[in-house]
């Protein structure tokens, strides 16, 4: 059976990025119809990213409230299963100045990874099955940058400080979703987590690393384990590890585990042709 989806995951700084371009070129070389969706892409076929969830009462209360942007949500709203999903980040993206931010500002806090844990496990999950019936009779293969287990985690364990079994029953339940994907885990480690995270902060801007660092510290496993600064987001970062190594240890699908601690970009390309045979 043909794999329809190659899933990428691993820690910041890792590689991660580098690696989902290097198979997607892979697959090209090789004549593989591919598409790449990297971290953050809005039109991400089975994720969601930018985009806000609200009930059928909260969305009669926004379009009461939102005056001229009125119809401009009701032409952007997505309806699944009585939810209603704004696409806020798109909608942004295009009014610009004419989305004021006071309300951009007000919009982000119903985004769908910042519901409570249980409706965003709803949400996402029914999306990813949805995703798999419309790719699997499609002859592409589909090639996700840390969606499957790094936001599950992020969401679960840095956010909630969710229970380990609550976080791996999220990606099972994704894992589920897609199975008949035949889906293909990519995981890229590092050995020395501490060093290749320092290396990601040279390389960042100072934004990316302050937001990080806050969300990663301020709330969930962080808050509860009075972690701050630099050194604290290492520590979360580290149990991060621990976790998803559990995860991949008992998941339903197969998984090649790629160590990238040199970032010897010649060997790592290398390897990943070895592990993709079409």
């Amino acid at each position: 059976m043909k794999t329809k989806l190659i899933l990428v995951e691993g820690l910041p700084g890792s590689g991660k990025s580098t690696t989902a371009g290097l198979i997607h070129e892979i697959l090209t070389e090789n004549q593989v119809s591919a598409e790449l969706y990297m971290e953050g892409n809005l039109d991400h076929p089975a994720d969601y990213e930018g985009v806000a969830y609200f009930t059928e009462v909260e969305f009669e209360y926004l379009l009461n409230e939102s005056g001229s942007l009125s119809r401009v949500f009701q032409d952007w709203v997505i309806v699944k299963r009585g939810r209603r999903l704004l696409p806020y980040m798109k909608i942004k993206n295009e009014l610009g100045s004419g989305f004021p931010d006071e309300f951009f500002a007000a919009i982000s806090k119903k985004d769908v990874y910042e519901i409570p844990l249980e409706e965003n496990i709803a949400v996402i999950s029914e999306s990813w099955e949805e995703f798999a019936r419309q790719a699997a009779s499609e002859e592409k293969v589909y090639i996700f940058e840390c969606c499957f287990i790094q936001n599950p985690v992020t969401v679960g364990m840095v956010k909630y400080g969710a229970e380990s079994e609550v976080t791996l029953g999220y990606v099972n339940r994704l894992a589920e979703a897609v199975k008949a994907l035949n889906p293909l885990l990519v995981y890229v480690r590092q050995e020395d987590i501490g060093k290749s995270f320092r290396k990601a902060v040279t390389e960042r801007p100072d934004d990316w690393f302050n937001g990080f660092v806050h969300y990663y510290t301020s709330q969930g496993y962080g808050m509860v384990n009075e972690l701050s600064g630099l050194d604290g987001t290492i520590e979360v970062l580290k149990a991060r590890q621990e976790l998803e190594d559990s995860i991949i240890n008992q998941l339903p699908i197969s998984a090649h585990i790629l160590n990238n601690s040199q970032f010897d970009f010649s060997i790592h390309r290398e390897n990943l042709k070895k592990n993709l045979k079409w």
